[in-house]
């Protein structure tokens, strides 16, 4: 199954929840609950974890998209857009963008 499907079979679970129309700033907690798990996976070196997290992650993404009326596909596609052509460079393991290093 490809990722297309699996994001129509979360909205689809979402709404026969009512999850769809719940309230956005509670789903932004559960947003910051879930990173926080990966933060402690990743601390942790604890792999299993790290996985459950990040499908956590773009889980509750997904619901919270659809509480404010966006389309998940949509703003991967605009984040897309905006980095597909970046240039920059790796400062201290982090990628820092061209026009952050001047």
């Amino acid at each position: 199954m490809n990722l297309n499907e699996r994001t129509t079979q979360i909205e689809e679970w979402a709404t026969q929840r009512g999850l769809d129309i719940a309230d956005p700033n509670k789903q932004m907690l559960k947003l910051v609950e879930e990173v926080g798990e990966l933060a402690q996976g990743l601390a942790k070196n604890n792999r299993e974890q790290v996985i459950d997290s990040i499908g956590d992650v773009y889980v509750v993404l997904t619901i919270l998209s659809m509480q404010l009326n966006l389309n998940i596909r949509g703003c991967i596609g605009k984040a897309y857009e905006e980095i597909k052509d970046r240039k920059g460079e790796m400062v201290n393991g982090i990628f820092v963008k061209e026009s952050d290093l001047r």
